[in-house]
């Protein structure tokens, strides 16, 4: 299982460095396994008998231990019981390239597998964004359309990526402030 770097440790506040293509298997492997982990980390019997997994929808390649720009997304976007669907990528070098002047936010805050201690406050984000990425699911480089919550956790991934974490953005004057024009999702 993978070991999370916490957000006392310096590597995490680290820029990560681009990623060669074509991607190598080592890192190939580092992708899958980090999916792997955030398959598992969703599974309520797992996280039962493995009392430190919390359940995650993103990881970054910081947060495993290597500054590498490579990030995992996997969440379900419908829960039906025959046919399941699911948010799921594999992304090297993502870059934001379109992003809307609308914000959004969770209203509950944002959580983080690398942060254990509670920052309340509310993180605006981009409501749409378009991410340039290799997707080494696909074996393309793919432009990904986000909105609302998706758009949320591209950019949560990514800004790990730039050593950044989700506090980072919370007003500390006025953390549960409210942006005119924001929309809660």
């Amino acid at each position: 299982m993978l070991k999370i770097v916490k957000d006392n440790i310096p590597s995490l506040r680290k820029k990560s460095l681009e990623v060669p293509l074509p991607l190598s298997p080592e890192n190939k492997a580092l992708l899958d396994e980090m999916l792997d982990y955030l398959k598992q980390s969703q599974d309520p019997a797992y996280r039962e008998k493995h009392s430190s997994c919390r359940e995650g929808v993103g990881l970054a390649a910081p947060q495993v231990g290597h500054n590498l720009r490579m990030l995992v997304i996997y969440y379900p976007t419908s829960r039906e019981e025959e046919h399941p669907t699911y948010i799921q990528y594999e992304l090297v070098n993502p870059r934001i390239i379109v992003n809307s002047v609308r914000k959004c936010y969770i209203d509950g805050g944002e959580g983080c597998l690398s942060v254990d201690a509670e920052h309340p406050g509310h993180v605006f984000r981009d409501f749409k964004i378009i991410v340039d990425a290799y997707d080494a699911l696909t074996g393309k480089q793919e432009k990904i359309t986000a909105r609302g919550f998706d758009a949320i956790v591209l950019q949560h991934e990514i800004d790990h990526l730039d050593g950044i974490l989700f506090y980072d953005h919370i007003d500390p004057k006025d953390p549960m402030k409210v942006i005119d024009g924001a929309v809660s999702v």
